[in-house]
């Protein structure tokens, strides 16, 4: 459990909006608008690394969702993810070639280790975006890590059933947990030209996500009251299009500390918000819950 202090949150501000350009033959693809590129945004609640090898409702929704690009929506060129489980001092993106398959967890069975995603990652794309991104509030490019990470299994646990074929390289972008909420959603807003380049960018949380409450004995309708209050009002903001009403979720007070006692799994979802369009379409889906403290619900935007 992380043990950093919860920083007060302030009203965001809007970021400007990196204009990107690259020089090498994956990002000369990315740059071909010739054809319709744009890609949805999505947060994915990732719930149980279980998810991954046991057939549920979760596990399916993600096979469905996958199966729709390349029909709803174009295939997408490259897929840059972020995830509750990567947290750093400042912010990073992996730039390895071959993103190693990270089983961070324990406790589950041998099958669950043994899982492999053999996704390519893209280095030079990688490169080219961390120095045009900007760290909120300080004038220093993203950092690229070419030895240390990879794809943890918020990334890998939703990314293998919804392109099991593993044929769209990976960037995973982390979280520095000690800068406040405001800095995570203008950090998502820079992110949003990549859409129009063929990136789809997967945030993976979960809008409930408390460990020291949960139920094994809970059924996936099962709930504690608060989880379902914390889960509906993230649900009214984003119905409302009051995505940055998101970021001041420390507004609910203890629903929130109870919602998140460590906010890292919220983090992911300001990130979808400040990339998504707030008048564009938007759809729930997997709404639900697990082991009673943690909510499913998931959104694509677009």
């Amino acid at each position: 459990m992380l043990q950093c202090n919860i920083a007060a949150v302030g009203r965001y501000k809007m970021e400007s909006v990196p204009q990107f350009t690259f020089d090498n033959d994956l990002s000369r693809t990315l740059m071909n608008t010739s054809t319709p590129t744009r890609m949805p945004v999505l947060f994915v609640g990732h719930g149980s690394p279980m998810n991954v090898i046991q057939d549920s409702p979760y596990r399916r929704a993600w096979q469905a969702l996958g199966a729709q690009f390349g029909v709803r929506w174009p295939k997408p060129k490259l897929i840059l993810c972020i995830s509750a489980h990567w947290i750093t001092q400042g912010w990073w993106m992996t730039g390895m070639a071959r993103p190693k398959t990270i089983h961070d967890f324990g406790g589950f069975p041998q099958e669950l280790f043994e899982q492999q995603y053999p996704v390519a990652g893209a280095p030079e794309w990688a490169a080219h975006t961390a120095q045009q991104l900007r760290q909120p509030h300080m004038d220093q490019p993203v950092g690229v890590d070419l030895t240390e990470w990879g794809l943890d299994h918020g990334a890998w646990g939703v990314l293998k059933p919804m392109f099991p074929a593993a044929d769209i390289p990976v960037v995973q972008l982390s979280i520095d947990y000690h800068h406040p909420p405001a800095e995570h959603f203008a950090l998502g807003q820079q992110l949003r030209a990549l859409r129009e380049q063929g990136v789809l960018i997967v945030a993976s949380g979960n809008t409930v996500h408390n460990l020291r409450t949960i139920n094994r004995a809970a059924a996936d309708d099962q709930a504690y009251e608060w989880t379902v209050a914390f889960d509906q009002w993230v649900g009214e903001q984003i119905s409302a299009r009051h995505l940055e009403a998101l970021v001041d979720f420390q507004s609910q007070g203890q629903l929130a500390q109870l919602a998140h006692p460590s906010y890292d799994h919220f983090l992911p979802l300001l990130y979808a918000a400040g990339a998504a369009d707030a008048d564009e379409p938007f759809e729930f889906f997997n709404e639900g819950y697990q082991l009673a403290s943690i909510a499913m619900r998931s959104v694509i935007w677009g």
